[in-house]
């Protein structure tokens, strides 16, 4: 279809999916899923001002053939990052340090699916001079539906790792995925950004396309000091967020400046201090490769060499979409831990029980709650790691 009538010459529009944020000459996409339905609310969004409404059966295609023409329409220059840990936040990084020269929109929370991309896209506007699109998968050619309706012009994968293993069926499924955006920058003379330091993506680039002659190749390097991040497996987050500010001119200091003054507040890398405790919260996002990542972080962070008299405890939700491999990636965590020896252990989901953990194992948040508020934790240092499906920052009060 085309578009151009709601969109040509406009400086920018608002499209919104959600019935209750309808104003006045905004456009309403009325989406279907499992447990609503967006059609349900068509002559409420029209009462309500909408100044159009897509609805019925292709409503999403037809708000990822909107978001595309409105791409297009802007010609905003786009940086595509993803990744299987750490897209999120290199996204927050890089969007800091472009933002000391540039005018960057970029992707808001974790809206990096089929429907968060064209959403991220339609709230870019002519007032911006660069927007970053973050892109997440959990299945084979996901990453090639988002490129065809971001159309990025650079793009970074901050990694390949042991996720979502259930919908792709192996890491070569991951990387072979993750390639995708490789697949389409080489086809449309874009600009890639990679860690020179790490071989899967070396290799997916090579197998995907050849080696390109166009590319930006930054090194993992180490933590700079400074930095509210926790974490030592951030460095190679900012060192691909200092590597897009300078190619963009940012100059070095002024982007590392960007990075030290960047606060996480969105469960990533977060260090809290409360009344009875010091926790690292990393309740976002768990897979084999973070959640090991995080407890070797946690062992040799400097925030415990400055504590290291508090004994230490860690708190793990269960890894998800794992298949097959489920109940051996759980043993493997579960044997760190008892490497480690550590003070005290508290595992969250049922995939421990199959696996040979002399901790407390419960079933969910709310039970480990429960036995916080009975028996808290006073005097700890504490590693809070697990995924957004865990809901484990509700047991941040309670810590």
């Amino acid at each position: 279809m085309d578009w151009s009538f709601l969109i040509k010459n406009k400086e920018s529009i608002h499209v919104t999916t959600d019935s209750r944020k309808v104003t006045s000459g905004s456009i309403f996409v009325a989406l279907k899923g499992e447990h609503f339905d967006g059609n349900d609310f068509v002559d409420q969004a029209r009462k309500d001002g909408a100044a159009y409404v897509i609805c019925g059966e292709n409503a999403l295609r037809d708000l990822q053939d909107l978001a595309r023409a409105w791409r297009r329409e802007l010609k905003t220059p786009i940086l595509g990052i993803t990744g299987t840990n750490g897209k999120t936040t290199t996204k927050e990084l890089c969007a800091a340090v472009l933002s000391t020269k540039y005018n960057i929109y970029y992707t808001q929370g974790n809206l990096n699916n089929q429907i968060g991309v064209p959403l991220t896209l339609l709230s870019i506007t002519r007032a911006h001079d660069m927007a970053i699109v973050e892109m997440g998968a959990s299945h084979p050619g996901d990453i090639k539906e988002l490129v065809e309706i971001a159309e990025p012009n650079f793009g970074l994968i901050t990694n390949v790792g042991r996720a979502h293993l259930e919908g792709f069926g192996s890491f070569e499924g991951v990387m072979r995925t993750k390639a995708e955006l490789y697949d389409w920058l080489v086809h449309h003379d874009g600009i890639i950004f990679r860690n020179a330091d790490n071989p899967y993506l070396a290799k997916m680039e090579e197998e995907a396309i050849g080696l390109l002659e166009d590319q930006e190749l930054y090194h993992t390097g180490t933590m700079p000091e400074g930095t509210h991040l926790v974490g030592a497996y951030n460095a190679e987050n900012v060192s691909a967020a200092l590597c897009v500010g300078h190619y963009f001119g940012v100059p070095y200091d002024q982007g590392l400046a960007a990075i030290r003054a960047y606060v996480p507040s969105n469960n990533r890398s977060q260090l809290m201090q409360t009344e009875r405790n010091t926790v690292v919260i990393d309740a976002y996002n768990a897979n084999p490769t973070s959640m090991t990542a995080a407890i070797e972080a946690f062992d040799h962070s400097s925030i415990i060499n400055h504590q290291s008299s508090m004994p230490k405890a860690y708190i793990l939700g269960a890894m998800r979409e794992l298949g097959e491999y489920s109940h051996l990636e759980h043993q493997n965590i579960v044997n760190m831990l008892l490497e480690r020896k550590a003070d005290k252990v508290l595992l969250v989901g049922e995939e421990y029980k199959a696996t040979t953990a002399p901790y407390p194992i419960y079933d969910n948040v709310d039970a480990l709650c429960e036995e916080l508020k009975n028996a808290p934790l006073t005097g700890y240092i504490i590693l809070l790691k697990g995924s957004r499906s865990n809901q484990l920052e509700k047991a941040i009060p309670f810590l």
